[in-house]
């Protein structure tokens, strides 16, 4: 567009084609975004209104799982078009909703942040990618693990986040493999540029480890000071 303004002296027709496909673009990008937000809307509605009949009509030993899903299903329409503001506020957001996940199911939640972390603005990408892995990890751990607590420490290691979620469940490698969840995990640290890997915690379960470069602190700032090994202050 700016190119196009800067080119005053040239014949206005000689602008008609770009400024045309230019238009053109913009047209289909608005009519995506519209038939989106429908399906959107249909989702909640539908399946929602769907869901909530169907609570009444289980039996009580079921109406837990049917709850659940209903809460996933507006926990991931909330957030699906992206997760907006600085690292803290995206943190802040995902233990507001792992703690009210885990609170419905009687999980304990230990959540470590280390005092010196910084507080980088996100994208909407990159806010979306860790919270979804963050909300990914947790629903495993509830699926897979039969946890009685969940701890999540998140810290920095030179110019890198690493979170971390440990379950004091089962850990069980079968479950840790190319399954929609994980493929969709691993796929979410390469739009970090990072990476994550699982293991056997150390509190029996199961380890979800993501490491990835936080962006640039704007010109003249810099990261907190952080100790070497990255501990989270006592």
């Amino acid at each position: 567009m700016l190119r196009l303004l800067g080119r005053r002296d040239r014949p206005q027709e000689e602008d008609v084609p770009e400024l045309g496909a230019l238009r053109q673009q913009l047209a289909v990008a608005h009519a995506v975004e519209q038939e989106r937000t429908r399906i959107y809307n249909d989702l909640h509605d539908d399946v929602g209104s769907a869901l909530l009949t169907l609570l009444h009509r289980v039996p009580d030993s079921e109406q837990q799982l049917v709850r659940e899903i209903l809460q996933d299903l507006r926990a991931i329409l909330a957030h699906e078009h992206g997760v907006e503001g600085t690292l803290l506020e995206v943190l802040a957001q995902l233990r507001d909703e792992v703690e009210q996940r885990l609170l419905t199911r009687s999980i304990g939640l230990d959540w470590l942040q280390a005092d010196t972390l910084p507080d980088p603005l996100l994208d909407r990408a990159q806010g979306m990618h860790l919270f979804r892995i963050g909300r990914e990890a947790v629903t495993n751990a509830i699926r897979h693990a039969n946890p009685t607590r969940v701890r999540i420490v998140v810290r920095q290691l030179a110019s890198d986040l690493v979170f971390e979620i440990t379950d004091d469940g089962r850990f069980d490698p079968t479950h840790i493999g190319d399954g929609r969840g994980t493929r969709s995990m691993r796929s979410r640290a390469d739009e970090l540029h990072g990476d994550i890997h699982w293991q056997q915690g150390t509190l029996g379960g199961t380890k979800v480890l993501l490491r990835f470069p936080l962006p640039a602190p704007p010109a003249g700032a810099g990261f907190p000071p952080t100790a070497q090994d990255g501990s989270i202050p006592r």
